[in-house]
């Protein structure tokens, strides 16, 4: 468990977004992602230059948040693509949007027994941006290497109703 602020988070929350960020990459670009050890983001420090943000609620609420270095999400934008994709290309936030889709959806089938929605994608570009810190869930930072680039994924959540029992379960 990691404490923030006196709030506990349950680091195996992270597993599945981990997961799902490996085989997304694995799958959809033919590219591995290795991780780094996950730290509390004690701070409101500026985040990359591209942020793909999915909220969820229900049992589990918060946010998962994909922050890439702008020439990285390029590249990623355009291996998910297949064409070059640029900052300015009309597909380029979409490439970003579905790319934290897709982990956030694949993610959510393994939250054990938590009933999660998952919101529309947000994607934010720019310079100098924070992605603020929430002060009722801590938010826990992934870095992750690739050969396209270095990035960080970002989790925050918070459960906030018993786990269910899975469907058929005595």
């Amino acid at each position: 468990m990691s404490r923030h602020r006196g709030i506990a988070m349950d680091v195996r929350l992270i597993s599945p977004f981990v997961s799902a960020l490996q085989n997304v990459f694995r799958t959809m670009m033919c590219v591995e992602v290795r991780v780094g050890k996950p730290y509390v983001k004690r701070d409101d420090a500026r985040a990359a230059e591209v942020n793909g943000v999915i909220g969820l609620s229900g049992d589990a609420t918060g946010y998962v948040v994909l922050s890439i270095p702008k020439a990285v999400a390029c590249r990623v934008a355009s291996s998910l693509a297949g064409v070059e994709v640029g900052v300015d290309h009309p597909e380029f936030a979409d490439a970003v949007g579905e790319l934290a889709n897709m982990v956030a959806g694949n993610a959510k089938k393994d939250l054990r027994g938590l009933r999660c929605g998952i919101s529309l994608p947000n994607v934010v570009i720019g310079q100098e941006q924070v992605v603020s810190q929430s002060w009722t869930a801590p938010r826990l930072v992934v870095p992750c290497k690739t050969l396209l680039g270095d990035f960080f994924l970002e989790v925050g959540l918070r459960v906030e109703k018993a786990a269910h029992a899975p469907a058929g379960a005595a």
